[in-house]
């Protein structure tokens, strides 16, 4: 759909987590991508989510030119899969990290190079092994059955490479519910109680196996990187240790992802370049502290990539106030598209499309339509008075919203568009009543 102007569109101030093109038109109404968003509610429908293509293509270029060839960047399937979306990031050069047979599913019909996937998860099945080996994806062990299992899907001489989980003790400044990295969790081998180095001492003496390397990941949303850092820390000693004892040395490093975006005004993330080079420079003292040969480093960014690419776009219903409480202000969607704020506590800002830069006139609750009393996906919205019908834009919606989104209360999974240059295209159709019956048996 293009969107005619007849005066250029200005940048957007005050707002955080907007794709790079957002502005506001000669209209005087939000845009992204060169669209205007009313237009496309109009055309699409509500709740509708709308990833900008150049947002996705300047964060993949951000990530691989502070790299320079150093480091390989794979992005992280879970934060938003579409097969549409994968093949753009395909194509500005990045690998993929996925964490089932269905990412790798979707990977596999967008067209991804499989020599550039890896496997992770903490409980695979047989069938997500001999996915993985069948395609020639590099496999992140998690779990001790899964050598049994490796053995049950390689036929004798054959082999799959692999990457050990481990476990390093490290708990960063993120949610509790999101952090992964520390002793207590359920990915990983602890490095601190041993499973680590027993872990690889097995794997090595498999002939099934290629172990090229180590791999960690402490959490998500993370601003802080010294967390990353101490991380790496904890596994390159893990490393020299190996080395000593066993005679092994990794060849491949993966430091997992987890760098954080902003949902909210004062949010202040490191950009994708900081978080780059801080783990390049440590990675390269650290080695030369130990004296340990240089692995190639593997980062996994997701939420920093799709995060900020997508606006989700709902429309105004049912108003209610509380006398002296609150005023609740409903819309069209809710935890059944977006379930962070209820899993997470998650908190965003909201924008009135229409002329986002009206002075607001109150703070309002903005709640989903879903049978839940804690279906909110906002509290303490700055907007202007509202109506029925209106349109809001929520930024920073692009990870772990459409990938979380479920069917609950029997309402189908809404639309998704790309934006680029003043047209968008369908990248995901909404869901029919008909979609919600086709797994059933009657």
């Amino acid at each position: 759909m293009a969107t005619e102007r007849t005066e250029p569109s200005h940048p957007l101030s005050g707002s955080v987590g907007l794709p790079v093109t957002a502005a506001v038109n000669e209209r005087g109404h939000l845009e992204v991508g060169g669209c205007d968003l009313l237009d496309l509610a109009a055309e699409h429908g509500t709740p509708l989510y709308v990833y900008d293509e150049t947002t996705v293509r300047g964060a993949c270029r951000a990530f691989v030119g502070a790299a320079g060839g150093r480091a390989d960047i794979l992005y992280s399937a879970k934060a938003f899969s579409s097969p549409a979306f994968l093949r753009v990031v395909a194509e500005e050069g990045l690998g993929l990290d996925v964490v089932s047979a269905g990412e790798l599913h979707l990977a596999l019909r967008a067209g991804y190079p499989t020599e550039r996937i890896d496997f992770l998860g903490n409980n695979k099945s047989r069938d997500d092994i001999a996915a993985a080996h069948r395609v020639g994806a590099t496999l992140v062990v998690d779990g001790d059955h899964e050598l049994d299992l490796i053995r049950q899907v390689v036929p004798e001489g054959g082999v799959i490479r692999c990457q050990v989980r481990v476990s390093p003790g490290i708990v960063p400044d993120t949610h509790d519910f999101i952090s992964t990295g520390q002793l207590d969790s359920k990915f990983g081998f602890g490095v601190e109680s041993g499973a680590a180095a027993g872990q690889v001492r097995d794997l090595i003496g498999e002939e099934r196996i290629d172990l090229t390397g180590l791999h960690f990941h402490i959490g998500s949303q993370i601003f802080d990187l010294r967390g990353h850092v101490a991380a790496l820390e904890v596994v390159l000693d893990l490393a020299a240790e190996l080395r000593r004892d066993l005679g092994w040395t990794p060849r491949h490093l993966t430091a997992g992802g987890g760098l954080g975006i902003a949902y909210r005004p004062g949010d202040a993330p490191p950009a994708p370049a900081e978080f780059v080079e801080t783990m390049l420079g440590a990675l390269d003292e650290g080695c030369r502290r130990r004296r340990l040969p240089l692995p190639r480093l593997a980062l996994e960014p997701g939420r920093s990539i799709a995060g900020p690419s997508a606006v989700a776009l709902y429309t105004v219903g049912a108003i209610k106030d509380v006398p002296g409480v609150r005023r609740y202000v409903a819309v069209d969607g809710g935890m059944g598209d977006n379930p962070r704020p209820k899993l997470y506590g998650a908190r965003y800002q909201v924008l009135y499309a229409a002329d986002p830069e009206r002075p607001p006139a109150a703070d309002v609750t903005i709640a989903g339509k879903y049978c839940e009393s804690t279906d909110i996906l906002a509290e303490g919205a700055a907007l202007p008075e509202l109506r029925p019908g209106d349109l809001l834009c929520m930024p920073a919606a692009g990870a772990y919203q459409l990938t979380m989104a479920s069917n609950y209360n029997g309402v189908p999974r809404p639309a998704a568009v790309m934006v680029a240059e003043g047209e968008a295209r369908l990248i995901r159709r909404r869901e029919t009543l008909d979609d919600l019956l086709r797994s059933e048996v009657f």
